[in-house]
Protein backbone atom coordinates (compact mmCIF):
# COMPACT_ATOMS: atom_id res chain seq x y z
CA UNK A 1 0.00 0.00 0.00
CA UNK A 2 2.92 2.60 0.97
CA UNK A 3 4.73 1.42 -1.60
CA UNK A 4 1.57 3.02 -4.24
CA UNK A 5 1.45 5.86 -2.24
CA UNK A 6 5.00 6.94 -2.79
CA UNK A 7 4.83 5.86 -6.75
CA UNK A 8 1.78 8.05 -7.13
CA UNK A 9 3.11 10.66 -5.34
CA UNK A 10 6.83 10.44 -7.30
CA UNK A 11 4.45 10.62 -10.60
CA UNK A 12 2.43 13.35 -9.17
CA UNK A 13 5.45 15.56 -8.47
CA UNK A 14 7.37 14.67 -11.56
CA UNK A 15 4.38 15.70 -13.96
CA UNK A 16 4.16 18.76 -12.03
CA UNK A 17 7.93 19.66 -12.81
CA UNK A 18 7.75 18.97 -16.43
CA UNK A 19 4.57 20.74 -17.02
CA UNK A 20 5.91 23.52 -15.11
CA UNK A 21 9.30 23.32 -17.06
CA UNK A 22 7.81 23.13 -20.50
CA UNK A 23 4.31 25.65 -20.12
CA UNK A 24 5.36 28.62 -22.38
CA UNK A 25 7.31 31.26 -19.90
CA UNK A 26 5.31 34.80 -20.82
CA UNK A 27 2.18 32.42 -19.04
CA UNK A 28 4.19 32.42 -15.43
CA UNK A 29 4.25 35.72 -13.29
CA UNK A 30 7.44 37.54 -13.32
CA UNK A 31 9.12 37.99 -9.96
CA UNK A 32 12.37 40.34 -9.94
CA UNK A 33 14.48 37.99 -7.16
CA UNK A 34 17.72 37.19 -8.16
CA UNK A 35 18.15 33.18 -9.06
CA UNK A 36 14.75 32.64 -7.52
CA UNK A 37 14.36 30.17 -10.76
CA UNK A 38 17.61 28.38 -9.40
CA UNK A 39 16.13 27.88 -6.09
CA UNK A 40 12.51 26.64 -7.12
CA UNK A 41 14.68 23.83 -8.99
CA UNK A 42 16.97 22.99 -6.44
CA UNK A 43 13.79 23.05 -4.25
CA UNK A 44 12.04 20.85 -7.01
CA UNK A 45 14.80 18.17 -7.47
CA UNK A 46 15.13 17.28 -3.42
CA UNK A 47 11.95 16.66 -3.54
CA UNK A 48 12.15 14.80 -6.76
CA UNK A 49 14.66 12.60 -5.66
CA UNK A 50 13.53 12.14 -2.15
CA UNK A 51 10.18 10.67 -3.21
CA UNK A 52 12.04 8.94 -5.95
CA UNK A 53 14.13 7.09 -3.01
CA UNK A 54 11.46 6.17 -0.99
CA UNK A 55 9.98 4.40 -4.46
CA UNK A 56 13.22 2.40 -5.21
CA UNK A 57 13.98 2.14 -1.85
CA UNK A 58 10.50 -0.16 -1.77
CA UNK A 59 9.95 -1.62 -5.09
CA UNK A 60 13.77 -2.87 -4.12
CA UNK A 61 13.57 -3.56 -0.56
CA UNK A 62 16.45 -5.96 -0.88
CA UNK A 63 18.70 -3.40 -1.83
CA UNK A 64 20.97 -1.16 0.23
CA UNK A 65 20.18 2.43 0.87
CA UNK A 66 22.80 3.58 -0.63
CA UNK A 67 22.06 1.57 -4.06
CA UNK A 68 18.31 3.46 -3.83
CA UNK A 69 19.96 6.70 -3.50
CA UNK A 70 22.50 5.85 -6.46
CA UNK A 71 19.44 5.14 -8.85
CA UNK A 72 17.12 8.16 -7.53
CA UNK A 73 20.29 10.18 -8.29
CA UNK A 74 21.22 9.01 -11.26
CA UNK A 75 17.37 8.87 -12.24
CA UNK A 76 16.74 12.49 -10.72
CA UNK A 77 19.57 13.63 -13.17
CA UNK A 78 18.89 12.60 -15.92
CA UNK A 79 15.40 13.97 -15.83
CA UNK A 80 16.71 17.26 -15.36
CA UNK A 81 19.00 17.20 -18.28
CA UNK A 82 15.84 15.42 -20.71
CA UNK A 83 13.25 18.34 -19.75
CA UNK A 84 16.36 21.34 -20.71
CA UNK A 85 16.53 19.09 -23.99
CA UNK A 86 12.50 19.00 -24.35
CA UNK A 87 12.72 23.02 -23.68
CA UNK A 88 15.44 23.54 -26.22
CA UNK A 89 13.54 21.63 -28.69
CA UNK A 90 10.02 21.75 -28.01
CA UNK A 91 9.49 25.26 -26.57
CA UNK A 92 9.41 28.53 -28.19
CA UNK A 93 9.62 30.88 -25.23
CA UNK A 94 12.45 28.64 -23.35
CA UNK A 95 15.91 27.60 -24.06
CA UNK A 96 17.98 24.88 -22.36
CA UNK A 97 20.26 26.40 -19.31
CA UNK A 98 23.60 24.67 -17.64
CA UNK A 99 22.70 26.36 -14.56
CA UNK A 100 19.42 24.96 -14.58
CA UNK A 101 21.20 21.57 -14.74
CA UNK A 102 23.69 22.32 -12.20
CA UNK A 103 20.68 23.71 -9.71
CA UNK A 104 18.83 20.37 -10.09
CA UNK A 105 21.63 18.88 -9.34
CA UNK A 106 22.63 20.84 -6.47
CA UNK A 107 18.77 19.89 -5.47
CA UNK A 108 19.23 15.99 -5.67
CA UNK A 109 22.35 16.48 -3.88
CA UNK A 110 20.89 17.92 -1.10
CA UNK A 111 18.12 15.23 -0.88
CA UNK A 112 21.10 12.66 -0.84
CA UNK A 113 22.88 13.84 2.21
CA UNK A 114 19.81 14.38 4.19
CA UNK A 115 18.52 10.57 3.63
CA UNK A 116 22.26 9.89 4.45
CA UNK A 117 22.07 12.18 7.46
CA UNK A 118 18.60 10.87 8.31
CA UNK A 119 19.17 7.12 7.78
CA UNK A 120 22.34 7.41 10.37
CA UNK A 121 20.38 8.86 12.70
CA UNK A 122 17.44 6.14 12.45
CA UNK A 123 20.07 3.39 12.63
CA UNK A 124 21.65 4.99 15.58
CA UNK A 125 18.61 5.32 17.46
CA UNK A 126 17.76 1.94 16.45
CA UNK A 127 21.14 0.49 18.10
CA UNK A 128 20.41 2.69 21.31
CA UNK A 129 16.55 1.43 21.96
CA UNK A 130 18.03 -2.49 20.86
CA UNK A 131 20.33 -1.74 24.35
Amino acid sequence: MLKNIYFWLAISWSGIILISCLIQSNDIPQISIPNLDKAVHAFFYFVFTSLWFLVFRKQLNRTTVSKSLIISFGFSVLFGIGIELLQALLTTTRKADVQDVLANVTGATLAVVAIIILDKYSRKNDINSAN
